[in-house]
């Protein structure tokens, strides 16, 4: 059975709880999976302008050539034949725009290359300003990003995104990615708006109590992508876990629908991607965990903690102490509030 659960944002916005993620594809895989999917009966379309279509790896991008996905989604959904009206779609605010008088201009390019007049959702991708320019990824002469030297902080750049909201300029609900307690606490105090999303890395192996709390009694929706564990750094993934698979066979389940379902069991949304059918249906299976299984699910995950999606571990690095993880304390950079 197709899970049909929805959630509530904070404005009283209605979104699927299981939605479906388009990062890391390769040319011409976007379009046929989105189109896959929505006909499978996905409405909630993760997208992002930074998200690329690419011939390469993961940590070959630097050399890669690639495009911006986000136009092979629109024909994805044209070949869905699902009406715009149906959907969800969660647009972000890229790293070069974060300057205020550039937020609108990114928007409409989220827009144009959808092809739709509003996104559901508009986040700020990360608490994190690039040297704006033609370059999504503007790099020195080291070969690392270039962190905006004249960053307004991400409390500007959110009153912006605010204002957008405030307009009706094409966005139903705004929110915000990447962000931890104190990024949250500087932008709600700054401008009395509280995001409607805060979209995080999450799975077992990276359980964090006290942002959820802290986003539940905001009233900030959590998605979690990344739900399987992520390899970025070449460590295991937690859905390659025997412990893991245990307890999806006990269950007559799949290794990823039972760590979907840890996702869902904590209130969250969450946005598998797959570019396999079966996959796709397997995902969003209506499945849930019992309070027992999801404990033992956060125990296994927990015997090897680890973050994956850290930017100084990118391709190329980001240079700026984000989370306060040990391996970025040397980082020359960090966030402007």
């Amino acid at each position: 059975m197709a899970l049909k659960r929805f959630v509530t944002l904070n404005n009283g916005l209605k979104i699927p709880q299981i939605g479906f993620g388009t990062w890391q594809s390769r040319p011409g895989e976007v379009e046929e999976a989105v189109s896959t999917a929505i006909k499978i009966g996905y409405r909630h379309i993760d997208c992002a302008r930074v998200y690329e279509t690419s011939t390469a790896s993961h940590m070959e991008m630097a050399d890669a050539k690639s495009t911006e996905n986000q136009p092979e989604v629109a024909i994805g959904i044209e070949r869905s034949g699902v009406p715009r009206k149906d959907l969800f779609l969660v647009g972000k605010l890229w790293n070069t725009h974060h300057r205020p008088h550039l937020v609108q201009e990114d928007l409409e390019m989220s827009l144009d290359e959808l092809k739709t007049n509003y996104l559901d959702v508009y986040l700020m991708h990360f608490p994190v300003a690039f040297k704006p320019g033609k370059e999504m990824q503007p790099l020195s002469s080291d070969g690392k990003l270039v962190i905006d030297p004249e960053s307004p902080g991400i409390t500007k750049t959110w009153a912006e995104v605010c204002r957008l909201y405030k307009e009706k300029k094409g966005v139903r609900a705004i929110g915000v990615s990447n962000f931890t307690i104190a990024h949250l606490e500087a932008i709600i105090n700054a401008t009395g708006v509280v995001p409607a999303v805060n979209q995080i890395e999450g799975h077992p192996s990276l359980i964090q109590k006290d942002l959820y709390a802290y986003c539940k009694d905001k009233g900030i929706q959590i998605t979690a992508y990344s739900p399987m564990g992520n390899n970025s750094t070449g460590k295991p993934r937690i859905i390659d876990s025997p412990a893991i698979k245990e307890v999806a066979d006990r269950l007559g389940k799949t290794s990823a629908q039972v760590l979907i379902a840890w996702a869902t069991h904590n209130g969250f949304c969450v946005i598998p991607k797959s570019l396999i059918a079966s996959e796709m249906e397997n995902n969003f299976d209506d499945f849930e965990l019992s309070q027992e299984d999801f404990e033992t699910i956060s125990e296994i995950g927990m015997r090897h903690p680890y973050r994956g999606n850290l930017p100084v571990n990118f391709t190329p690095q980001v240079p700026i102490n984000l989370f306060g993880e040990p391996e970025e304390q040397s980082m020359p950079h960090s966030v402007v509030f």
